[in-house]
């Protein structure tokens, strides 16, 4: 009975770990992608920027504010395959455009 339940508790301990990794990408990727946008410049591209760090299958939102962008970028993983189901992780990032 005690072999099932240090198994259950790691699947657990993996599936937070792989889930908290997910959520820091997300959270790189929309600064990434703040990041450009604030830079700006002809070729300026903060939703590629986002997505290059975070993935191709993230999700990545731009909202341009006067004077402020903020890139939200957010994904869905399945770290504990079926057992669990998945889970959708996001973050985002403001930045001020540079005149």
């Amino acid at each position: 009975m005690g072999l099932p339940a240090v198994v259950l508790l790691l699947v657990l301990v993996l599936a937070v770990s792989a889930a908290g990794l997910a959520r820091a990408r997300c959270a790189d990727a929309a600064r990434a992608g703040a990041r450009a946008a604030a830079l700006g410049g002809p070729d300026a591209d903060p939703a590629a920027a986002a997505r290059r760090v975070a993935g191709g299958t993230s999700e990545v939102v731009v909202v341009r504010d006067g004077e402020w962008v903020t890139v939200s970028v957010s994904a869905g993983i399945a770290p504990g395959g079926r057992v669990l189901g998945p889970v959708r992780v996001s973050a985002s990032a403001t930045a001020w455009v540079e005149p």
